[in-house]
Order: structure tokens, then C-alpha cells, then sequence
């Protein structure tokens, strides 16, 4: 893979990282955790499928490396709801 395709997955990632945000309603982050909860979100999502016997709906395929979106956006919305009741805050007096 080239300096360019990684790039371009990392983009991908952060979009998807930033969208699975945006739905769970809690962002955890930037742009570099945006990329990694949407790497983190895509090995969540691609393990939900396969639990249930899904298929990947919409893969992007980028220099032989295969990026699962709509999985990578679902784990990453999970990911991001599952820290987001871990760390919400407490009240203030």
C-alpha cells in the first residue's frame, strides 16, 4: 500500500469516526480520534455483522485493502455510546 491509499483510508476513517460521533451524540474528540474510533469502529461493526450473519452493505476497496463504511459508522456510533455513558459528567452543584 502506498503513502497515498493510507491516506486516503485514514480519511475514511475519520469521516466514518466523525458520522458514528454525530449519531451517538457524543464526540470524544478531533480529527486523530475521529480516525482512530473510526478503525476501532470498523473491527466493532464487522464483528456485530458477523454475529448477527450480515453482509457488508457498502465496502470501499482502496489498493486491495477493503474499508467496511456503514460498519465502521454503526461501531463508531456504538463505541461513542458506550463512552459516552462511562464518561458523562456529573452534575454540578
Amino acid at each position: 500500500m502506498t503513502i497515498t491509499g493510507f491516506l486516503i483510508l485514514l480519511v475514511i476513517a475519520a469521516i466514518a469516526g466523525s458520522l458514528g460521533q454525530a449519531l451517538a451524540g457524543y464526540s470524544v474528540g478531533g480529527c486523530l480520534v475521529s480516525i482512530v474510533v473510526g478503525f476501532i469502529g470498523a473491527y466493532i461493526g464487522m464483528w456485530l455483522a458477523g454475529q448477527f450473519g450480515l453482509p457488508e452493505p457498502f465496502p470501499v476497496t482502496i489498493q486491495g485493502e477493503t474499508f467496511p463504511v456503514l460498519w465502521s459508522i454503526i461501531g463508531s456510533a456504538v463505541l461513542s455510546l458506550i463512552l459516552g455513558l462511562l464518561t458523562r459528567r456529573r452534575g454540578v452543584l
